[in-house]
């Protein structure tokens, strides 16, 4: 992947380095090495690419943070197992941790969008002691409850409900999003458009197929062929396994600690299709709650107010 440029900082996205962790490869992009003894880890959402963090990393650099964005297994050119089973959540927290290991680091703070919100509540529910703080967009906790997550979403949803489709269909939707990933992503990131609508599965597939885009496009033409680049060679496969995990992951957090006891910061966008935590306070006490006028898509529609929420909070962190 060739240097990058963000509109916003004219800083040069960083150049990728291959790291073994965990039994795989990562690919990761990293910034701000003299900044060493305060790492800040970025973790990608679904469909997306470590560059959707491209207007977070000047400002944490300048802030003082070494960088660290991974693009997590499935993704870019990290490695894409092919066993279903191998991208559950003690995968994806295990690979975190490996990626401390190599940097020489105890702890860290870990910023998560989407399914990467997903993978950092997690990653500090298994590995606690190495998760320093954290942030999260779009995603708040999800509470475990009596029943597996895709299973209650079949009782309450339905049998076409994405998540869903995309556990008991493998490959229908992945070969539908393979056909043309430069349509299908540019249908997905516009403002208000929601991905993870509760509507039946197929609402993706068409907006995959759509030919006419509806709302105002997130990023600019040269941006998004950053991501359409990156899926044109993996494919989404990789990362639609997360999904077809989430009912593993329900068992495999069965006698896991439930409460996050670490500091937290939780921020939403107030037109973001994906439900707020009614409870989060319950599970997550120490948590302070953004809310931020935009969709889905955080931290790239609004990235200055993004990086003011992320960085006055950190700013407080340090001041106690």
């Amino acid at each position: 992947m060739t240097s990058q440029t963000s509109p916003l900082t004219a800083t040069p996205f960083p150049e990728p380095t291959l790291i073994p962790v965990n039994g795989i490869e990562l690919e990761v992009f990293e910034a701000g090495r003299h900044n060493a003894g305060r790492p800040i880890v970025l973790c990608h959402g679904w469909p997306e690419h470590a560059f959707s963090w491209r207007h977070q990393v000047p400002a944490l650099v300048a802030a003082g943070y070494h960088v660290i964005v991974p693009n997590q297994r499935g993704y870019g050119r990290s490695s894409r197992p092919t066993e279903v089973t191998d991208y559950d959540i003690a995968h994806l927290s295990g690979d975190l941790v490996a990626l401390l290991d190599h940097y020489g680091y105890d702890d860290a703070t870990f910023v998560g969008h989407d399914w990467g919100a997903m993978v950092v509540w997690g990653l500090t529910l298994l590995h606690p002691d190495r998760v320093h703080q954290l942030v999260n967009l779009s995603l708040p906790y999800q509470e475990r409850g009596e029943m597996p997550w895709v299973q209650l979403m079949e009782l309450v949803l339905g049998g076409d409900f994405y998540f869903v489709h995309f556990t008991q269909q493998p490959g229908v939707a992945d070969a539908v999003f393979d056909e043309n990933p430069a349509r299908f992503l540019r249908n997905l990131f516009r403002k208000n458009e929601p991905p993870a609508e509760p509507a039946p599965g197929m609402a993706l597939i068409n907006l995959a197929r759509a030919e006419t885009p509806r709302g105002e496009p997130v990023m600019s033409d040269d941006e998004l062929a950053v991501l359409v680049s990156a899926f044109e060679s993996s494919g989404f496969t990789g990362g639609i396994n997360w999904y077809r995990n989430l009912d593993r992951n329900w068992h495999l957090l069965a006698d896991v600690d439930p409460i996050i006891r670490q500091p937290a910061l939780m921020i939403y966008g107030d037109r973001d299709p994906v439900m707020r935590s009614e409870n989060l306070a319950d599970f997550v006490p120490n948590v302070d709650v953004v809310t931020l006028d935009c969709g889905h898509w955080i931290q790239e529609e609004l990235p200055e107010e993004t990086n003011q929420a992320i960085l006055g909070w950190l700013a407080q962190r340090d001041a106690r």
